[in-house]
């Protein structure tokens, strides 16, 4: 299985930030350490054409060009620096090309990405580029140019935040359909409307929230097969947020409970031949090595899902 890293673009904070920064390299450390078979690619990073994609070149020219204002970077969260450029575009490369990877063999991993909060013209909560957008929108350029024929795209953001930048960015294409399970009351506190949003109570455990997954994939699937051919691409944006150790996510899902999700997520996609692009998406855990404990096992069960679908095409 092909995964993809830009740990060595990490952005220096002040002392304090919330932002758990380092969880990048000590979860590319542990998939080769501990994750047989797997190698860690850098990947190029994202042009401005293919930013282009999804977002705005007023905003593009701000952030390369280091003209953001005040208030813009402080939606961001971060300040703005020539490192931070970097590792943004870095970000969207490599989802860009974990997206390129899954068309081909079914199942590829970015240990970072799932930027959701990012809009058309401007970014907001730690996410500078719509990583999900401009990948999905590239691949059915791409699959066109090729095939001639369309990709619809399937996006499932179980992030415990909202994805409300891929909201809105998507809001009006029908061949991408947005899902999001998320807590009600956590940021962003105005939401933006996915196709489908699936609103769930602080404090929600394993039993309601698995619940809750199962019946909106089943809906999501349903209402995009009775609109027209069903998903050629998913991305998944694994949040480790759920988690109850998460000091941001207001919810109280156990490590067992997100390993479930995320084995039901690949076995729901594996069952009707939907390739996935995996980002790893937030994580806030007050012990930083919970979280990147909990995206371990989010690779770990990618690679089992690609290791069946490498065997469902040699039987084939």
């Amino acid at each position: 299985m092909q995964v993809f890293s830009n740990h060595r673009f990490s952005v220096d904070l002040p002392p304090g930030h919330r932002f758990p920064m380092p969880k990048y390299q000590l979860l590319r450390d542990r998939v080769e350490a501990e994750c047989s078979g797997l190698a860690v690619t850098e990947a190029p990073p994202a042009s401005e054409g293919e930013l282009a994609l999804a977002h705005t070149p007023d905003y593009i020219a701000a952030v390369l060009q280091g003209t953001l204002g005040a208030a813009a970077q402080r939606e961001i969260g971060f300040p703005w620096s020539e490192r931070m450029v970097a590792r943004s575009l870095r970000s969207v490369g490599a989802t860009i090309a974990a997206a390129r990877a899954a068309l081909a063999e079914g199942v590829a991993v970015h240990l970072a990405g799932g930027t959701h909060h990012a809009y058309a013209d401007k970014g907001s909560g730690f996410c500078v580029f719509n990583d999900v957008a401009v990948a999905a929108r590239l691949m059915q350029a791409e699959v066109f140019r090729r095939h001639r024929r369309g990709l619809r795209v399937w996006v499932i953001d179980l992030d415990v935040h909202q994805g409300n930048g891929t909201a809105a960015i998507l809001r009006d294409d029908a061949s991408v359909f947005t899902l999001s399970l998320h807590g009600a009351k956590n940021f962003p506190f105005r939401k933006e409307a996915s196709d489908l949003d699936v609103d769930l109570p602080d404090g929600c455990a394993d039993a309601p929230y698995l619940q809750a997954l199962d019946a909106a994939l089943d809906l999501a699937w349903q209402r995009q097969c009775s609109a027209g051919d069903a998903p050629g691409l998913a991305f998944y944006l694994a949040g480790a947020d759920p988690h109850e150790g998460d000091r941001l996510g207001r919810l109280q899902l156990s490590s067992e409970g997100l390993a479930e999700r995320d084995q039901r997520v690949f076995s729901y996609l594996r069952r009707r031949a939907v390739p996935v692009a995996v980002t790893m998406a937030g994580g806030y855990g007050r012990d930083i090595h919970t979280t990147v404990a909990v995206q371990l096992h989010t690779v770990r069960l990618a690679q089992a899902a690609w290791q069946q679908w490498q065997a469902g095409s040699a039987r084939r």
